[in-house]
């Protein structure tokens, strides 16, 4: 028999959840189209901008309803945590665009593209696991997804490592260059370290209940 981890009146909570994986795939994809197709910048950062606010509401609703649960379907503070892990992915991709708008950048590296297609497909590893977490019997699902953003994380700490290194190689670059790409590099590789600990609170959520 299948075992569920909640009553029907507490599935809003993975319906919220579940809401938010699937908010950071289209802001991790308008990410990749902003750094593959360098155009109407401005345009796609307000697009990520409006989605970054889309997954501010869905954390807050997620609180909120915590407040008002006597019962919750998995322990409280996973909640929370998981909910503001998401929230840090989003925060991080939206700040990627924003400073490549801000700083006015001539065109993306590939190194940045390489970055940002990585981060777009952990997004999509956390939208393919989240759905698990409403069945016993999907948890070797969500482990699966977990050890792979992992390995995603540490490929993107290798290309992370390479750009910067290629950076300093560059002699024409002046200082303020430099300065630009370090940090909209650490945005993107930052994206995948907080991917990472999301998936870090799906695994401990897993244990947990197995």
């Amino acid at each position: 028999m299948v075992k569920f981890l909640l009553t029907p009146r507490d599935m809003e909570f993975y319906n919220l959840f579940e809401q938010d994986t699937s908010n950071l795939v289209a802001a991790a994809e308008m990410l990749v189209d902003l750094f593959d197709n360098y155009e109407n910048v401005e345009a796609k950062a307000s697009q990520l901008k409006d989605l970054e606010h889309k997954g501010d509401t869905i954390t807050h609703d997620i609180i909120q309803r915590l407040h008002r649960t006597f019962v919750t379907p998995i322990d409280r503070e996973d909640i929370t945590l998981l909910a503001h892990s998401l929230d840090d992915v989003m925060d991080l991709i939206e700040a990627a665009g924003r400073t490549a708008c801000l700083y006015r950048i001539a065109q993306p590296t590939e190194r940045a593209r390489q970055l940002a297609r990585i981060v777009a497909r952990v997004t999509h590893k956390l939208n393919e696991a989240m759905p698990c977490l409403r069945r016993h019997d999907q948890f070797p699902r969500i482990i699966k997804q977990c050890v792979e953003i992992n390995t995603l994380e540490n490929e993107a700490d290798d290309v992370d490592h390479a750009a910067l290194a290629e950076l300093f190689e560059v002699c024409h670059l002046d200082a303020c260059e430099v300065i630009k790409w370090r940090e909209i590099y650490d945005h993107l590789e930052s994206a995948t370290d907080r991917g990472e600990d999301v998936a870090n609170v799906l695994e401990g959520i897993v244990l947990k209940h197995a």
